[in-house]
């Protein structure tokens, strides 16, 4: 029996979700704010949290981020909301979310992304350490580090940095990394640009020299800069 959390103020689609998720045997909590909802999670585990963005008390972005920053909480979040522009998928993926879903949805389609979010999560505790130049990965205790600091990412965005540290130097092309990291169930057309812009964030744009290159219509690679100067990669 899976276990969610719904942090959503509006009572309609609360009742929908419990609607068609209750006979199914999922155990759900719900808060129709989002103090309410930073304390449930805060105080119980839970499998999946679907979080609103638009909340009253606090906004889903802002909980998303206390959650991860705070208190430290990796329980997958799925986001719900009526915002489906780039930046504000960034702005959400930024704060900790690992999926994205824009009203109105279906209600078929949030239950594969459940689904989905807990396959990823109950994968994701490995035993093995992986290294790229100065970038360290330990599966096992969920690090990451570059130069000596410590780097903070999304579950889903580990697992895009452990599939690419994994084939270096290897090319990883976009169909493959989907697959890694998504199995079945890939989301969106742009997920996975959105959520490589994330992980950029974190590896690269803080420091000199960046690590994760592109090569146009072929994938993504992540390099040692010490040892890669090739005018046909790009770093964004």
């Amino acid at each position: 029996m899976y276990k969610i959390l719904i942090i959503e103020d509006n009572p309609d689609i609360v009742a929908n979700i419990y609607a068609f998720f209750e006979p199914k045997g999922f155990e759900l909590d719900n808060a129709h704010n989002g103090i309410s909802g930073l304390t449930l999670a805060a105080n119980n585990r839970y499998d999946v949290i679907l979080l609103d963005v638009m909340l009253p008390g606090m906004d889903g972005t802002k909980l998303c981020k206390k959650l991860r920053e705070e208190l430290h909480n990796k329980t997958p979040v799925l986001m719900l909301t009526a915002r489906d522009t780039i930046l504000d998928k960034v702005a959400g993926f930024d704060s900790g979310a690992d999926d994205y879903l824009v009203k109105p949805f279906s209600l078929i389609e949030l239950e594969s992304r459940i689904k989905a979010l807990i396959r990823r999560h109950q994968d994701e505790h490995f035993e093995h350490s992986l290294a790229v130049g100065p970038l360290s990965l330990n599966a096992n205790e969920h690090t990451i580090r570059r130069e000596g600091t410590s780097l903070k990412l999304t579950p889903t965005g580990f697992k895009i940095l452990e599939t690419l540290m994994n084939a270096s130097p290897r090319v990883v092309s976009k169909s493959e990394l989907e697959e890694k990291v998504w199995g079945e169930d890939i989301p969106s057309s742009d997920a996975l640009r959105t959520h490589m812009h994330s992980v950029r964030v974190q590896v690269d744009k803080p420091f000199a020299r960046p690590m994760i290159m592109t090569m146009p219509g072929v994938g993504y690679q992540i390099v040692d800069p010490d040892k890669v100067n090739r005018p046909d990669f790009i770093g964004e």
